[in-house]
């Protein structure tokens, strides 16, 4: 039997051999299928083909979109840190307002360092020509925007907005960051959502920058949806005076 199936298999082989070197040369491989790119269940498909990725940091991959301003080749660019529990998408309704301001955004989604993340999104868009970041976060994010504006980073961090950010989370030290950073601080929360507004008024009573602000707004609710509930415009006219585009 063996005597028998090794001359068929070797005329099998010389004739693919042949028809692969036939009228071209070498066969062409199958080209791989394309990858999808995530949509993180908020984006279109047609936005996260342009601006997802994976933005590494300690030693993994988060989840991250970037979008250039409507006017292109942004030098200014707004970080996005989202609450607990949250994830970018927590930031997607109001990418589309900071984009038309000039900005180009950034949000990602953490899973712990979140300050570390920061400064790997700092190092990333640094690479898209940006040269000055603000830090926008809510709760959880909102203190980590603090601490991260409070360290040296890759790139200059001149405006930090913090929306029911807690004065301590964890390993993320508030009060700490804003006795310390010299940048222009902006804290903000709903006054029935507690403790977090009280903590609004006394991260700002004790904030060291000689530009910062505090408001309360009617309400309870609590991180990005203060900017569905009245703070986006605010917000906007706070980086256009501390961050501006060029």
């Amino acid at each position: 039997m063996r005597r028998t199936i090794r001359p068929v298999l070797g005329a099998a082989l010389a004739v693919g051999l042949l028809a692969g070197c036939g009228s071209g040369g070498a066969a062409k491989a199958a080209p791989s299928p394309s990858r999808t790119a995530a949509t993180y269940g908020c984006l279109s498909q047609t936005e996260a083909d342009k601006g997802s990725f994976g933005l590494p940091s300690s030693g993994v991959e988060r989840d991250a979109y970037f979008r250039d301003s409507d006017a292109g080749h942004a030098t200014t660019a707004v970080v996005f840190s989202h609450q607990n529990g949250g994830s970018l998408c927590d930031w997607y309704p109001y990418l589309a307002a900071f984009t038309k301001a000039g900005y180009a955004v950034l949000p990602f989604t953490s899973q712990g360092e979140v300050p570390e993340d920061i400064h790997s999104a700092e190092e990333y868009l640094k690479g898209k020509g940006v040269t000055t970041v603000a830090l926008v976060g809510a709760s959880k994010g909102g203190t980590a925007s603090l601490v991260a504006g409070s360290r040296p980073g890759v790139l200059p961090v001149p405006a930090v907005v913090s929306l029911s950010g807690p004065e301590q989370f964890g390993d993320f030290d508030g009060v700490k960051a804003v006795t310390a950073s010299k940048a222009a601080e902006f804290f903000a929360a709903e006054e029935y959502d507690q403790p977090f507004a009280d903590n609004a008024g006394s991260l700002h009573r004790q904030a060291v920058s000689p530009a910062k602000q505090v408001k309360l707004y009617s309400g309870a609710n609590h991180g990005a949806l203060l900017l569905r509930d009245g703070a986006l415009p605010d917000v906007l006219a706070f980086l256009a005076k501390y961050a501006p585009v060029s």
